[in-house]
């Protein structure tokens, strides 16, 4: 799991790939409002109606095995005032594969799939939303070229190593 870095706003935010999806980190895009305990920017995010929606709803559309019960209840009880929720819970309780929560002062924090975490950058601002897809695109983008050159500079040492073989 190779993890990359992108700035935003003077904000470094980790990246890591699994399973062909890019996970973001929650916790690095919370620093940017709380650098002390970014872990309850977080958890004032996931008490809302509006993201418990949001989250459910990614869940339904691409894992099979989220527990739409679980799911439920953490919707009715949404937007109350005792209702609270954290990354581990929903994880634990619904099956939720959107959100990776990991343990450890090194490493650790809340990561979400890339279109959870663009969604987490727009209730922290605008603003940063847009940098954020801005310097996403670029890593990308740079990942691409880099990807492009390395199967372009395979090709070539394939066709003279061929050629070399026939000349043989």
């Amino acid at each position: 799991m190779a993890k990359q870095k992108i700035t935003v706003k003077d904000t470094e935010i980790t990246i890591f790939r699994k399973e062909e999806n890019d996970y973001i980190s929650l916790t690095d895009i919370a620093k940017s409002k709380n650098f002390e305990d970014p872990r309850f920017v977080i958890q004032n995010w996931m008490k809302t109606r509006y993201t418990i929606d949001f989250l459910g709803t990614w869940e339904k559309i691409y894992n099979p095995v989220f527990k739409r019960v679980e799911f439920d209840t953490f919707k009715n009880e949404a937007g109350t005032n005792i209702f609270v929720l954290t990354p581990q819970k929903w994880v634990e309780k619904t099956g939720a594969m959107g959100i990776i929560s990991k343990a450890g002062r090194y490493g650790g924090g809340t990561f979400a799939h890339k279109d959870i975490a663009f969604e987490f950058a727009s209730w922290i601002s605008a603003e940063f939303k847009l940098y954020l897809i801005k310097e996403f695109q670029r890593l990308k983008s740079e990942e691409n070229r880099r990807k492009t050159l390395e199967w372009d500079v395979k090709r070539l040492l394939a066709k003279v190593i061929i050629e070399c073989i026939q000349m043989q």
